[in-house]
């Protein structure tokens, strides 16, 4: 039988196998999963092995510094960029694709490159962490100038980082990780150590060597030492042209050394040399700035841009003349309106009188002008026009010129038509001769009328002649309307004789309607230059019904009446006159010269 302390044995043994059980499994767990993401691990990543020189020379994968020299690196696998640099000769930078679970291959043999470069120098020695690449006044490659190993000691062999006098940024970075970054500021002859392990804490000494040296090679490395002299950054930036219009291009040049980072400011990043055409709209200053290991240069350059537009506009006579009749334009003048404009895309003429073309004109032009005058009432002209030229560029350039054109003459009405009412015999025209009646006295009357009419015409293109036939009050009423209508009929026939245009004149008869009353008959003797004979005075019925054997004439459109003036004076006067019709004979010899007359009578009283 067991006993108790056999229990209690058999118990604790029981649990220490327990947990060396639960131990032994967690143990082989964690092995299992370490060979199961190692496992993992090559499957997703491969090698690249790559072969450098100079020996010395350091290896960056996708801008993070790995280490210096020849090497195996394990990269997950796709596309990485790789870059390989030592100071003083080329860079090479080189995309490479990395297969998992293979090794890529790569030869890096850079080239050398750069002339030496003279002091006076000051030193830069590093302490701590020799694999790290150095990088001054930047974060990226471009501004590597060795690693620490090259640069921790000044012993039996030196190791120098040699630099001008100045302040530098100085960057110690391995791994994607920064060890240290802190601005270290260095004179000629004066060296300064920077301990990365005390958290970049720095002690000066002298370095004399730094005031003698000569002019060294960019990088010279020994079994034990190393001289890296950093060369100073220097650009120069010019411009082809620096006055220019608005719209005119000039061109930058420039050309910078040691760089590693080049802007121009309007621009942005370019080509450590390189030109570019550039048409600024205003005064503008461009600035190159360099930055590179040795330091940062700025150099600007400014390009002044005369933004206003240069415009003449003229007049080839400022002052014309203007003459008007009627409606019709006897004097005319024309002028010419020439201009020009320059450093300018948009030149406008807006519309003004006389102007044929207006808006968008070209850079230089002109144009014949010929201004009618806004006026249309009779009268002296006197009055300006006004003429705008306005040009404008994409700079905000604006600027505009005027002239001004006199305009004098005048606006005259047509001339005068002399107009007098034409007398008949009485009972003339007749019937069976309608183209006799009309007196020598009264042919001078229309002669006078036309040729003042003709001469109207010229200015004043609606004027027409209303010929109005009269009877006296002898007579049926038909008969003496017909009569009215062959004095009328006679009258138009002899104005169109002396020239004027039958469509002209137009006829109308009133017979013995509208009487002229014997009141008014005296009235019109009364106004008379020439004072009526006795013979007329003393018989007032036979000169009432003389003064009512007549032709009126109108002129229309301005209504002007033929004057109801008696040929008192006339030699053919009585036989106008007399109550009785005179014989054809009396009548003929009348149309044909004045002189005395027969004073002749027949039959008919009308």
């Amino acid at each position: 039988m067991a006993t108790e302390g056999d229990v209690i044995a058999g118990y604790k043994t029981k649990m220490m196998r327990t947990k060396f059980l639960r131990h032994a499994s967690g143990l082989l767990a964690v092995l299992i999963g370490a060979t199961v993401s190692l496992a993992q691990s090559e499957t997703k990543s491969g090698i690249l092995k790559i072969r450098v020189f100079p020996k010395q020379a350091y290896v960056f994968v996708d801008d993070k510094a790995i280490r210096d020299g020849s090497q195996s690196i394990r990269l997950d696998a796709g596309k990485h960029t790789v870059e390989v640099r030592n100071y003083g000769y080329l860079p090479l930078a080189q995309e490479v694709e990395i297969t998992a679970g293979k090794t890529t291959k790569l030869w890096a043999a850079l080239p050398a490159s750069g002339d030496k470069v003279a002091g006076p120098f000051g030193d830069i020695e590093l302490k701590g962490h020799p694999g790290a690449a150095v990088l001054l006044n930047g974060s990226t490659p471009s501004y590597f100038v060795g690693h620490v190993d090259e640069f921790d000691n000044n012993w039996i062999w030196h190791q120098w980082l040699l630099v001008k006098p100045g302040t530098y940024q100085v960057t110690v970075t391995q791994k994607g990780q920064t060890v240290w970054s802190g601005p270290v500021a260095v004179q000629a002859g004066q060296r300064v150590v920077v301990n990365l392990n005390r958290n970049g804490k720095t002690k000066t000494k002298n370095f004399k060597a730094g005031l003698t040296l000569g002019p060294q090679p960019r990088f010279h490395a020994g079994v034990a030492s190393a001289e890296v002299p950093v060369a100073p950054v220097t650009a120069q930036l010019s411009a082809s042209q620096t006055q220019t219009t608005c719209g005119q291009s000039t061109s930058l040049n420039w050309t910078t050394a040691d760089a590693a980072d080049t802007s121009i400011t309007n621009i942005g990043n370019v080509p450590g040399s390189g030109d570019r055409t550039v048409a600024p709209t205003q005064t503008t200053s461009y600035e190159l700035v360099a930055k590179g290991p040795g330091g940062e240069v700025r150099q600007t350059t400014t390009i002044d841009v005369n933004t206003e537009p240069t415009v003449t506009l003229a007049l080839s006579q400022p002052e014309v003349h203007y003459h008007k009749i009627g409606d019709k334009v006897v004097q005319q003048d024309s002028t010419t309106l020439s201009w020009s404009a320059s450093n300018a895309d948009s030149i406008t003429i807006p519309p003004v009188a006389g102007l044929r073309f207006w808006g968008t004109v070209g850079t230089a032009g002109n144009q014949s002008i010929e201004v009618t005058p806004e006026q249309t009432s009779t009268g002296l002209i006197s009055h300006d026009v006004t003429y705008t030229l306005s040009a404008g560029n994409p700079c905000g350039g604006r600027a505009t010129q005027t002239v001004t054109l006199h305009v004098v003459g005048s606006i005259d009405p047509a001339p005068p038509v002399t107009l007098a009412s034409v007398f008949y015999p009485s009972d003339y025209p007749g019937r069976h001769y309608p183209q006799v009646g009309l007196v020598s006295s009264q042919e001078q009357i229309l002669a006078e009328a036309a040729a003042t009419f003709k001469n109207n015409e010229q200015y004043d293109q609606q004027s027409k002649l209303v010929v109005i036939g009269y009877a006296d009050v002898r007579g049926p009423e038909k008969y003496n309307l017909a009569l009215a209508e062959r004095r009328a009929q006679l009258v138009k026939n002899y104005l169109a004789s002396q020239g004027i245009d039958a469509d002209k004149i137009e006829t109308r008869a009133e017979g013995k309607e509208r009487q002229l009353s014997e009141q008014q008959v005296e009235e019109l003797q009364a106004q008379h230059t020439q004072k009526p004979p006795k013979w007329m005075t003393e018989r007032k019925k036979a000169t009432w019904l003389a003064y009512n054997r007549r032709v009126d004439i109108v002129l229309e459109p301005t209504g002007q009446k033929s004057a109801e003036s008696y040929p008192n004076d006339a030699a053919d006067a009585r036989v106008l006159w007399q109550r009785e019709a005179p014989s054809r004979k009396a009548i003929e010899k009348a149309e044909r010269a004045q002189g005395d007359v027969e004073n002749t009578t027949v039959s008919s009283n009308r």
